[in-house]
């Protein structure tokens, strides 16, 4: 099982972070294009999620898959949204997104005085923590 990549964006659509591990294909568009998409696709699948659903989604939407790769999304309370591409035999991630942002990105950006706060992550002790974490798990 693979882990592809990472998009964090900020309740705004800003891309606040992106990484990839193990992806294969590059995208025929840029990267500002790809976080433009990737962002719309997330706002159009969550709304339909609330729409069509027959009971108030508890949760909302958590992964979509296809034969290719699994959409794994985590939203905080606050509005940033976690996405984490993997292979589609990957399980549930929803606890490493939890994880993710709940013992990397808060600690090593919301905690660090030298990141600001809405703007992209440049922090490189974050970058190496979430790789770290990344490649500790058996989906990597």
């Amino acid at each position: 099982m693979t882990v592809y990549n990472l998009y964090i964006f900020d309740r705004k659509g800003n891309a606040l972070y992106y990484t990839e591990w193990s992806r294969k294909k590059k995208p025929d568009v840029s990267q500002d294009e790809e976080f433009k998409l990737m962002y719309g696709m997330l706002f159009s699948i969550k709304a339909f999620v609330n729409k069509i659903s027959p009971t108030p989604p508890k949760d909302g939407f958590y992964f979509y898959k296809t034969d290719t790769y699994k959409l794994n999304y985590y939203e905080t309370p606050t509005g940033l949204k976690f996405v984490l591409n993997t292979d589609p035999k990957c399980g549930d991630m929803r606890d490493v997104l939890f994880q993710i942002y709940s013992e990397i990105y808060v600690e090593h950006v919301v905690k660090n005085p030298l990141c600001r706060q809405h703007e992209p992550i440049t922090s490189e002790l974050f970058s190496s923590k979430l790789d770290a974490f990344v490649r500790t798990f058996k989906e990597f």
